[in-house]
C-alpha cells in the first residue's frame, strides 16, 4: 500500500492534486484544505495517503495532515460514504468542526454537505459516535450543544449567513455559560468579522 507520497506540486485540480514523484505523476483525491495548504506549482508537498481499492477501480486519496486521513479513513467506513463524498465532508467543514458535530448530533450541519441528505447524515451520528479517532494534540474538545443553539444560529440565518456559516461559527465559539442569545450572536458575529 501507498502509505504516503514526496514530491512536487505538477498540476491543482479541483478535487485533486498531480503529485510528481521522481518524473511519475500522482493523481490524489483530497479536500479543498489540503489543496488549499499545498504550495504553488513546482512546490515541494508530502501527503499522506490512502489507496481506494475496488475491483474496477484503483483510487489514490492523500491529505496533508494525519488527522485529516485519519478521519477520512474513518468516514468511508460509513455505510454509503465513498471516498469522494468523504473528501466532500472534509472540504466542507474543518477537523474539529466535525468532531463537535458528530459529539453534538449536528445532522442539519452535516446534511449541509453536498450529497449528504438527513438520512446519511443520521447513519454518520449513528456510526461514528464513539469511533471516532482521538483528535490531535491542540485541537478543541468538541463544546457541547447549549439549549440556545438553534436560536443563534436563527438569527444568524436572518442576517443572511448559510446553514453551514451559522452551525459552524456557533460551534467554533461556544459562547460563556449563562450569556444571553443576543451576547452569543455578538460574539459569533466579532469572530466572524462582522462587527
Amino acid at each position: 500500500m501507498i502509505a504516503g507520497l514526496r514530491g512536487t506540486v505538477a498540476a491543482k485540480l479541483p478535487d485533486a492534486l498531480l503529485v510528481d514523484v521522481g518524473g511519475v505523476l500522482y493523481r490524489v483525491g483530497t479536500s479543498t484544505t489540503t489543496l488549499s495548504e499545498a504550495g504553488d506549482l513546482g512546490a515541494p508537498i508530502e501527503l499522506r495517503t490512502h489507496l481506494f481499492v475496488r475491483e474496477d477501480q484503483l483510487s489514490l486519496y492523500g491529505f496533508a495532515r494525519a488527522d485529516e486521513l485519519a478521519l477520512f479513513e474513518v468516514l468511508i467506513g460509513v455505510t454509503g460514504v465513498g471516498p469522494r463524498l468523504a473528501c466532500a465532508i472534509l472540504s466542507r467543514m474543518p477537523v474539529d468542526v466535525l468532531y463537535s458535530a458528530i459529539a453534538n448530533e449536528g445532522v442539519d450541519l452535516l446534511a449541509t454537505v453536498p450529497g449528504v441528505g438527513k438520512k446519511t447524515a443520521a447513519r454518520l451520528v449513528l456510526e461514528l459516535r464513539g469511533k471516532l479517532p482521538s483528535p490531535p494534540a491542540g485541537t478543541p474538545a468538541p463544546a457541547a450543544a447549549r439549549a440556545d443553539d438553534d436560536e443563534v444560529i436563527a438569527a444568524l440565518r436572518s442576517l443572511g449567513y448559510t446553514v453551514a456559516e451559522a452551525h459552524t461559527a456557533v460551534l467554533r465559539s461556544g459562547g460563556a455559560e449563562g450569556a444571553t442569545v443576543e451576547e452569543r450572536v455578538i460574539a459569533v458575529l466579532r469572530e466572524l468579522g462582522a462587527v
